[in-house]
């Protein structure tokens, strides 16, 4: 309870006190004058007068009588009170007790006004993340609303925890290997080497994937380059191509590109921003970042040389219309702002750079070790703003293959390893709160929560982990490495992309012959009420009254050693 709320309890507690209290005060006089006006008694030697001294006392305290006419408790008076049946002790305690139950009485009513107060329970619903965009007007009853998401927390932690809901297998291309997938929000976009790339809405009940056209109409079909990169946020999707092009879609206005890149060379890293429309490609020794002019015209926002081949690039989140990217080229580490063209150095002439994320103010990455006897891998953890290393966190003989910072809780990353173990990292003590043997062969990919861990690895394997219990709770096998993982509360993305991208037989074009060669995605939903009967998004709207099929119990669906 802050300031403002304690100081709102201690006058309302108050008010209510000064009157409860009221009525009592107009009693007092009342009852010292009928106490005056009563018939004296002269009690015989060794007798005593009946009644209780302490309320007499506080009656004629109440009656305003002077100290000197108040009457005195002498040895024998006190004798004879603790002489009393305990009867008469009783009666001479009610009026303290009464006292106590008015005080509790007037407290819980306090806390029970407290406790309807509809702000408090708007503010508890904000505090955890349940309806963050709606306003206080909303809703009549927000403690009902609150109750209501817990309730649904809970259910969906139960699902999670016995995997229980809907899981759907997406449509694969005929002929065709999977390249790349990404997603966002339910949102997926995957890449294909007969340079097809298809769109699905996981979020719906009616599974629509269709195909984003290319300009080059007069291409055949299957003669496109392969897809080498794709990436997607709310209202934009971008895919990369073996020939150096770019094409950029709009989702919110068709499915043909609103723009299109060429470079000289392949293409080896892409980025989308994941807040604004903002994409950053790296060519040979070139940065590229794009994005629209107020007019709506793609422009290039900025461009870097590099002095060796980009392997990872990422765009920094939450920088306004200033765009900054962080580029990892070898034992180099740039920090790429589009406003003046900066290029700045925050790494280098060290180990490799074997992994990398950022967050809106920090960046962390994964480097190579020197060999046992020297020194381990690690990954190191910089502030983007000061530009300084932070945090040497790890010191392991294998190399760091994945980490995890911008989804992860606050003050906790998560990363994985060529040893086959997933590490959860404290930032605040630059410690190792837990590492888990999850796969046996390298870990690919990995996210984390408030209390699972979802983790993919190269042999196939997707597990799912309470890492508050350190308990697998259940796992889900495919021939493939797994390469993207994204899960929400309700959702969870997977995607299983061979290494290699040559069709052994185009002839056999059977689901099994797909799921075993050519590459697999699976959407799992554990809310299927939370599901919409129509996207969002224009583009994945369909024409018809189909629905895909869903398979309530994933633990049929897919025993431990389906292929």
């Amino acid at each position: 309870m802050d300031d403002c709320s304690l100081d709102e309890f201690r006058r309302r507690w108050q008010e209510e006190l000064a009157q409860a209290q009221a009525p009592r005060k107009r009693r007092r006089p009342e009852a010292a004058e009928r106490w005056a006006r009563r018939p004296e008694v002269v009690p015989e030697r060794g007798e005593q007068a009946s009644g209780d001294p302490a309320l007499a006392q506080c009656l004629l305290e109440g009656a305003g009588r002077p100290p000197a006419a108040r009457a005195t408790r002498t040895e024998g008076q006190d004798v004879a009170s603790r002489s009393r049946s305990p009867l008469a002790r009783e009666g001479a305690g009610g009026g303290e007790q009464l006292v106590d139950q008015l005080f509790r009485d007037l407290v819980s009513k306090t806390w029970k006004v407290i406790a309807e107060d509809e702000v408090l329970w708007y503010r508890l619903c904000q505090q955890e993340g349940h309806l963050p965009d709606s306003s206080i007007s909303d809703y009549s009853c927000w403690k009902l609303i609150f109750q209501e998401c817990r309730a649904k927390e809970h259910m969906l932690r139960t699902n999670w925890k016995n995997r229980k809901g809907a899981v759907s297998e997406l449509e694969h291309i005929p002929d065709a290997v999977l390249c790349d997938v990404h997603s966002h929000d339910g949102v997926v976009i995957a890449g294909y080497t007969s340079g097809d790339v298809r769109v699905w809405d996981t979020r719906t009940w009616d599974y629509v994937a269709p195909f984003l056209e290319s300009e080059d109409e007069e291409d055949e079909p299957g003669m496109q380059p392969n897809v080498s990169f794709v990436r997607i946020n709310s209202s934009l999707a971008v895919a990369a191509y073996e020939d150096g092009f770019l094409n950029i879609w709009d989702l919110r206005t068709g499915k043909y590109p609103v723009h299109r890149f060429e470079h000289d060379a392949r293409i080896q890293a892409l980025a989308l921003s994941q807040d604004d429309a903002t994409v950053a490609t790296a060519s040979a020794f070139d940065v590229v970042m794009l994005s629209p002019s107020e007019e709506g015209y793609w422009q290039i926002a900025a461009e870097f040389e590099v002095p060796k081949l980009v392997q990872y690039l990422e765009i920094v989140p939450e920088t306004g219309r200033c765009p900054v990217a962080v580029a990892a080229a070898g034992d180099l580490m740039y920090l790429l702002k589009a406003e003046d063209s900066a290029r700045t150095l925050l790494y280098a002439h060290g180990p490799p750079v074997t992994c990398l994320d950022v967050s809106a103010n920090q960046v962390a990455f994964g480097v190579q070790g020197l060999g046992w006897v020297y020194e381990g891998s690690k990954i190191l953890v910089y502030s983007l703003e000061a530009g300084r290393r932070l945090l040497k966190l790890g010191n392991v003989l294998r190399d760091f293959t994945c980490v995890n910072l911008s989804d992860s809780p606050p003050n906790l990353m998560v990363s994985g390893n060529m040893d086959g173990r997933v590490r959860i990292h404290d930032l605040r003590s630059g410690n190792i709160a837990l590492s888990l043997s999850a796969h046996q062969l390298g870990v690919s990919a990995v996210q984390v929560d408030d209390w699972k861990i979802v983790s993919g690895g190269e042999e196939g394997l997707v597990s799912v982990w309470d890492y508050r219990t350190n308990q697998k709770l259940w796992e889900v096998y495919s021939g493939h490495p797994v390469q993207h993982i994204s899960f929400s509360s309700h959702s969870l993305i997977t995607a299983n992309v061979p290494y290699q991208t040559v069709m052994r037989n185009v002839d056999l074009d059977s689901f099994t012959t797909h799921r075993r060669h050519r590459g697999l995605i699976r959407a799992y939903e554990f809310a299927v009420d939370q599901l919409a009967f129509q996207s969002p998004l224009p583009v994945c709207r369909s024409s018809c009254d189909a629905m895909a099929i869903h398979y309530y119990d994933l633990a049929l669906a897919f025993p431990y050693n389906h292929v």
